[in-house]
Parts: C-alpha cells; structure tokens; sequence
C-alpha cells in the first residue's frame, strides 16, 4: 500500500513538472512561431500575387476576420494588381489550405499551399519540386489558368491529377474553382451595385 501511495506521488509530481515545462516552453515559443506563420505568409502573399510588394498587399477584413487581401501595383494603390484569398478542401488524409492569387478578371495568377498532411510519396507531391525547377510543378500548372475552365484531367480538365493522389488534385482543383468562381462574382456583383448607386 505504502508503495502504491508513493509510486503515484512520484507519478503526480512528474506530471506536474513536465506540464509546467511543456506550458513554460509554450510561452516563450509562442511568439516567434506566430511571427514566423506571419513571415511565411507574407512570402506567400508576394508569390502569388506577383508585382507586389508586402506594404502593397491589403487584408480585406470583417469582423476580426481576414476575408482576402487586395495586392496593389504600387504604394499609390491607384490600381490593383490582384486579390489573394485562402481556399480549404478536404483531401485524402487532411485539410489543405492554398493560398491563391487572381487578377481582376478572374485568371489565377498563382498558387501556393500553405498546409497539406496528405499521404508521403502520393498526394504530399503538390509541394514536390523536380529537379531545376522553382516552384512546385503541380502547382505551376494553375499559372495563367482562367477559373472557368479550372478541372482535372480526369474530369475533362486541363490540370494533371498527381498519379496516385486524384481525390488530393481534384480536392484542390475543384476547392480553387468554387471559391474563386464565387469570389470573382461577389466583386464584379458590388462594382456595378457602386455604378448603380
């Protein structure tokens, strides 16, 4: 009995000290993690949306909440250059979130995925980058690509599903065309409600 009372206390005790270490190291970790989640999107922001610069780039906001940011040509923001705007899907084995860059007539300027867990080797190749190039080939195929005519090549699309990992291609895929699809009409929705007025 004795042992059992003494064995627990050291169990106690132990569990004590490792979740005050893990909240303490949580603490003083938690800062630099959210500045370098805010560096990463910010090289993000500037990837796909090309042309601007990071003090050009304006997150449209409603009720604390980011719904997309406007990328200007120039400090003047006299004329945008695009909008980028985060698309969730489900994929095989996680949430992916891509970041995505349009222009004001609706063709993708670029894409970028900011997390994805899917499966190593299979659907995890939307970030794969082949030899010479610079950025990820599966993505590279969205450059320049109007979002009408956003769909994979199983579907009658002209994006190449990554071999073994459809449902992670057409997950994206299909995620990017809703959005923007939608995106681009609330926009064009609310400049001729403001010609209107």
């Amino acid at each position: 009995m004795k042992d059992i009372i003494r064995f627990s206390l050291i169990l106690t005790f132990v569990a004590i000290i490792s979740a005050g270490s893990l909240s303490w190291i949580n603490k003083i970790t938690k800062s630099e993690i959210l500045s370098q989640e805010q560096k990463n999107l910010t090289d993000a922001l500037m990837e796909v949306l090309p042309g601007s610069n990071s003090q050009d780039i304006i997150p449209i906001q409603q009720e604390g909440q980011i719904l997309y940011y406007i990328g200007y040509v120039n400090s003047m923001r006299a004329r945008v250059n695009g909008y980028a705007l985060i698309v969730e899907s489900k994929g095989y084995t996680s949430t992916i979130r891509t970041l995505v860059g349009i222009d004001t007539s609706g063709t993708i300027l670029r894409i970028k995925i900011l997390f994805q867990e899917e499966t190593p080797g299979l659907g995890s190749r939307c970030e794969e980058i082949r030899n010479g190039e610079l950025i990820p080939w599966w993505q590279a195929q969205f450059q320049n690509m109007n979002i009408n005519n956003l769909a994979v090549d199983k579907d009658g699309g002209l994006i190449q599903s990554i071999t073994g990992a459809t449902i992670t291609s057409r997950a994206i895929t299909d995620s990017i065309a809703n959005k923007t699809k939608v995106f681009i009409e609330t926009m064009n929705s609310a400049k001729t409600d403001k010609i209107d007025e």
